[in-house]
């Protein structure tokens, strides 16, 4: 396909601002994000295919996705010169429409920009063991800087919160394998083979996890073989994250995957990895037992282990043009 053009940009230019955008996380690697590009705005709408109606039938953390794919849409945008006036939720462009961006003023990269554009490709999922290098305070408040930015709130979970915690993601890992669905959902987008652009290939799996394993990451190698390195046990005390939102619906969970991602890249900038561990804000349950845990008044979207690790695998990504949706394709999609 000839790549579109938008607010003033070359095709290979507004397709490199796309491939960035798509370089966001999602569950199973999904990819639930599609753009509309118009001569004057960019449409981000959500993929009714990308779907995972077992592990999230509400579609939250489908649009905390597209939520992150929507901050590397801006960062990409603003470091091509283009400042993105933002719309979320905007009426009238059809029921899977999520945010609208339009052309500010032109005007030199901010430095912020340039510094976390160069952060998206660098970012991925670790699912490796971390080293006990503890994150320093400094960058603990730059984390938090960076969620606030975003209209949402790090909460760090102290150390006498820890054992709680990790009550709540053994119960809500148990919870989900034991549902048959589920088990099916995850071993369909996990472990695939190389070559496929969605969801979690073996390589970037991490290691086969144990039972003594004080943080359960899941198993997304769909239980192929792979061996511990011996030594190479998990942190017994990584920097758990919580990143929430002020209110609950679409247009807090849309922010807040903007947040997660400027965390993220910050994290990333920083020379940090990091892995979410989804299980716990997945299981109505133990969401809603977490949120107690944090004091009752904030709503957790995403639960995070940050710290030094060693480089990771990367998840394959849909092409560019894999994302772009043509008028036809929005006409389908309803009024």
């Amino acid at each position: 396909m000839v790549f579109p053009s938008t607010m003033g940009l070359a095709p290979e230019r507004a397709e490199e601002v796309v491939r960035l955008a798509g370089m966001a996380p999602s569950l199973h690697n999904r990819q639930p994000w599609r753009f509309r590009l118009l001569p004057h705005l960019i449409e981000l709408h959500f993929d009714p295919g990308s779907r995972l109606p077992v592990a999230d039938p509400e579609d939250r953390e489908l649009r905390l996705g597209c939520g992150a794919a929507l901050l590397n849409l801006r960062i990409a945008l603003d470091h091509a010169g283009v400042r993105p006036i933002v719309t979320l939720l905007p009426r009238l462009h059809g029921q899977t429409a999520l945010a609208e961006v339009r052309a500010g003023r032109s005007d030199a990269p901010d430095p912020d920009a340039v510094r976390l554009c160069r952060a998206i490709p660098k970012r991925r999922s670790n699912r490796r063991p971390f080293l006990s290098t503890p994150v320093p305070e400094q960058d603990q408040h730059a984390l938090a800087r960076a969620v606030h930015e975003e209209g949402s709130h790090l909460h760090v979970i102290r150390r006498d919160q820890l054992s709680a915690l990790e009550e709540l993601v053994h119960r809500a890992h148990r919870a989900q394998l034991g549902d048959p669905e589920f088990r099916s959902e995850l071993d369909r987008w996990t472990g695939r083979p190389e070559g496929e652009s969605e969801g979690v290939p073996a390589a970037a799996a991490g290691p086969e996890p144990e039972p003594h394993d004080q943080w359960v990451l899941r198993d997304f190698a769909a239980g192929q073989a792979r061996p511990r390195v011996p030594g190479k046990d998990f942190e017994s005390e990584p920097l758990m994250v919580v990143v929430c939102s002020y209110h609950a619906g679409r247009l807090s969970e849309l922010q807040a995957g903007q947040a997660l991602q400027r965390m993220l890249l910050t994290a990333t900038s920083l020379g940090f990895v990091s892995s979410q561990i989804s299980q716990v804000v997945e299981v109505d349950e133990t969401r809603e037992e977490l949120r107690r845990l944090l004091g009752g008044r904030l709503h957790p979207q995403a639960l995070l282990r940050i710290g030094h690790g060693t480089p990771a695998s990367p998840s394959p990504r849909l092409d560019p043009a894999e994302l772009v949706l043509d008028d036809e394709a929005i006409a389908d999609s309803g009024p």
